[in-house]
């Protein structure tokens, strides 16, 4: 299992060489791993559909319970499934649409590594592994919608993207690290079976709005919507596998994978439907607004999104049944359809459908294809979309409080959809062929192969029901439902309500598209909404961190070492002046005793930096500092320190000597400061002074722990074989950060005497020259 989530990235390392051996055969070759991946992650279907769940564990970093362990259950299973099978098409399908692109060795390696970090996120069973998934799937993914890095909107949509989705992130991070926290484990099957501790606990809350916050990112949900259809920036390929099958779903699959813990409460039955429907609902009137065909698929996919969303937050038998329906579905239909565009705009040069018409003669295949796929996303018999379709209507229905608001949604979103099904395989393929930039043309078959295989399971799935519903459904449900449902699924069930929510959102469907011309030019009077929409605001917010970095740069980073000093010492006085006097009573600080010689000490301490800091002579001013560290050096002395003493002597010697060689030239010192700055200056320092003296005193006076000293002297001798202390501490306990400072003495030494011997040598060698 090891092996098969991290092959992606192995292969994708050797991915440029194969490239320049095998140039446009490379892509069957490469296209070998995904297809080896389905047929392994198939081994364990009849393990899953007996109801297990496999765990496989790996250590990693076991003292910090972060582990390479894997589940595979229904749910986790038909996501490795859809990741690896789509990425079988999608590899061959890039090596004919990118051909002769001089970048599309770079985009192999992004798309395995991307896959490899998908199936890392769906099979792990660690939550800090499956973050760390998480993030890579953000960072693959940004490469590849900038694929094409020197067209300035791909780079633009590419930042975009990744800034949404990795704030999300760390507002997930927090989540899971808290979810962890109170279930005691960061084991995801542990968790599962912890699901009343966390509903209990007075942490539900922020748990569950940080989650919710990174999956809504990732998943594009209402109001952070606007980065999907942006990303279309990308090529193809990376649109039909990223944001159609992939790592759009990923927000959608932690929630599920979280609904037996996280779920069944009123929060989580009131966010996530609201949230997904208005997501459903806003995906598919935007869809039908647009003209190009990826943005319209782009915009069904943000629908499909906030479907899903809506069923997990229903959380009922029906719903879980229709959110692993309809995620097999869309998968299926979604991948076709984006690559029938690839295939469109490939051959015939445009991707505005109202550009397009008449190309069923010239491409029946790719028309063919298309049109079965879009028949599933409009749900109609007897592909698999309409079973999913009729499960969700079923679901909205029995949604309680909010099944007249929520089916009202659904049946307007569903009519909007079939228009756009409609869009997407009538526009560009019927009517009277059109002039296009291109010479339209079939397709070549590693195009093809996706669209075929994708449709073609959406229509068999749809006859023969049974099939899905045996292999991976039933398994599914139980996963994300957390309990056996017993169900089946059909073509028919009768005439309800339901089958006549169908037909009615067909009929309106069928209407919406005759007059979709004339509906888009209305719905063009609301741009002026859209454009203060959450996109707008997207902006507004990286304008203020502009703002915000050029101020700080203006005020803060403005290149004066004083003003940095100044800023971290009132920082530091600020925030732990505020801890020291909010948690301790100052006022019980004791000074103790303090004998009259301690006094003359602490007077030439004080004098000696008076006068460094008054005088105008730079000798003075190193005199003084010398006496300063002299001072100290005579504080260590009479606290029974001698060796530190010694130490600070020959210091403070060799420091004064070296300052005076290199100071006793230059002129005086000059007042820049006006006595304001001068008095400013004074007041932070002894600002500072006195935090450090009270910390050390209070210290000093309060003992937290037992002191260390102890455990150090009661082993210095049996364990270390030394009765010097200090030695012990150095040599022992502290080995490596003794040997990294012998290292970098030892090398100062070096340099130095290398220094010598060359301005030695040049000495010989001039007055042999002269």
């Amino acid at each position: 299992m090891l092996l098969a989530v991290l092959s992606g990235f192995l292969v994708a390392i050797a991915a440029p060489w194969l490239y320049q051996s095998l140039q446009d055969r490379a892509g069957w070759v490469l296209a070998l791993l995904p297809a080896a991946l389905t047929v392994y992650f198939a081994t364990f279907l009849p393990q899953v559909m007996a109801g297990e769940a496999v765990v496989i564990h790996y250590d990693w970093v076991p003292g910090l319970e972060i582990n390479l362990s894997f589940l595979v259950d229904g749910l986790s299973l038909l996501f490795a499934l859809l990741i690896s099978l789509i990425g079988t098409f999608i590899v061959l399908y890039a090596s004919a649409y990118l051909k002769g692109d001089e970048y599309l060795p770079r985009f192999y390696v992004l798309i395995l590594a991307f896959m490899a970090a998908m199936l890392g996120l769906v099979l792990s069973d660690n939550l800090i592994t499956l973050f760390v998934f998480w993030e890579l799937t953000s960072i693959t993914s940004y490469m590849l919608i900038g694929h094409n890095h020197e067209d300035k909107e791909a780079r633009k949509c590419a930042l975009q993207g990744l800034l949404v989705t990795v704030g999300g992130g760390l507002a997930l991070l927090a989540g899971l690290i808290l979810m962890a926290g109170v279930a005691g484990s960061f084991s995801l099957h542990e968790i599962l079976n912890s699901g009343d501790v966390l509903r209990d606990s007075h942490l539900y809350l922020p748990i569950l709005i940080l989650v919710l916050a990174g999956c809504f990112t990732k998943s594009a949900q209402v109001p952070f919507h606007f980065w999907l259809p942006n990303a279309m920036a990308a090529p193809t390929p990376v649109s039909a596998y990223l944001h159609s099958a992939t790592m759009v779903k990923a927000g959608v699959y932690l929630m599920a994978r979280l609904n037996p813990s996280l779920g069944g409460t009123e929060l989580w039955m009131t966010i996530l439907p609201i949230v997904g429907a208005l997501t459903m609902f806003t995906g598919a009137y935007l869809a039908v607004r647009s003209t190009g065909i990826k943005r319209v698929l782009a915009y069904s996919t943000v629908m499909a999104l906030g479907t899903l969303t809506m069923l997990v937050g229903i959380g009922t038998e029906t719903a879980m049944i229709a959110f692993a329906c309809f995620l097999m579905a869309h998968s299926l239909y979604k991948g076709a359809l984006f690559m029938v565009a690839g295939a469109v705009d490939h051959e015939a040069g445009t991707k505005d459908v109202t550009k397009l018409g008449g190309l069923r003669r010239k491409m029946p295949v790719t028309a063919t294809f298309a049109a079965i796929a879009a028949l599933s996303l409009a749900g109609i018999p007897p592909l698999f979309g309409f079973v999913a379709k009729e499960l969700m209507f079923e679901s909205v229905l029995e949604a309680g409080g909010l099944a007249l608001f929520l089916s009202v949604l659904a049946i307007a979103s569903a009519v909007l959809v079939i228009a756009v099904a409609a869009i997407v395989a009538i526009r560009p393929f019927w009517g009277r062929l059109k002039e296009t930039p291109k010479k339209p043309h079939e397709a070549p078959l590693p195009m093809l192969l996706g669209p075929i295989v994708l449709a073609s399971l959406s229509l068999f799935f749809g006859v023969l029901v049974f099939i899905p519903d045996t292999l991976l459904v039933q398994a599914t449900v139980l996963a994300v439902y957390g309990e056996p449902v017993e169900f089946y699924l059909s073509l028919w069930h009768g005439i309800n309500a339901p089958l006549l929510m169908s037909l009615a959102s067909l009929l309106l469907g069928a209407l919406l598209f005759l007059n979709w011309d004339r509906v888009r030019g209305a719905m063009g009077k609301l741009d002026w909404l859209y454009d203060r929409g959450p996109e707008a605001g997207y902006f507004k917010v990286m304008d203020g961190l502009v703002w915000t970095a050029d101020w700080q740069t203006r005020v803060l980073q403005n290149g004066y070492l004083r003003n940095y000093i100044l800023t971290i010492v009132l920082t530091t006085v600020g925030l732990v002046g505020y801890a020291l006097f909010s948690r301790y009573d100052v006022s019980m600080v004791a000074f103790g005793e303090i004998r009259l010689h301690e006094y003359a000490v602490a007077g030439l301490l004080v004098a000696s930096a008076l006068f460094a800091c008054l005088t105008h002579s730079r000798l003075g001013a190193v005199a003084s500092a010398g006496v300063f560290g002299f001072a100290i050096a005579l504080i260590f002395i009479l606290f029974s320190a001698p060796d530190l003493g010694i130490t600070q002597i020959l210091v403070e010697t060799l420091t004064v000597i070296l300052l005076i060689l290199v100071l006793f030239r230059l002129p005086g010192f000059i007042n820049f400061s006006s006595p304001g700055a001068r008095l400013r200056d004074a007041a932070v320092a002894l600002s500072l002074g006195g935090l450090i003296t009270l910390l050390i005193l209070a210290t000093v006076e309060h003992q937290f722990h037992p002191p260390i000293s102890e455990w150090l002297i009661e082993r210095s001798v049996p364990e270390a074989y030394g009765r010097n202390i200090v030695n012990v501490i150095l040599v022992d306990y502290r080995a490596l950060d003794t040997l990294g400072e012998i290292f970098v003495l030892g090398l100062a030494a070096i340099g130095v005497y290398a220094m010598i011997k060359f301005k030695a040598e040049d000495r010989v060698k001039d007055e042999r020259e002269c």
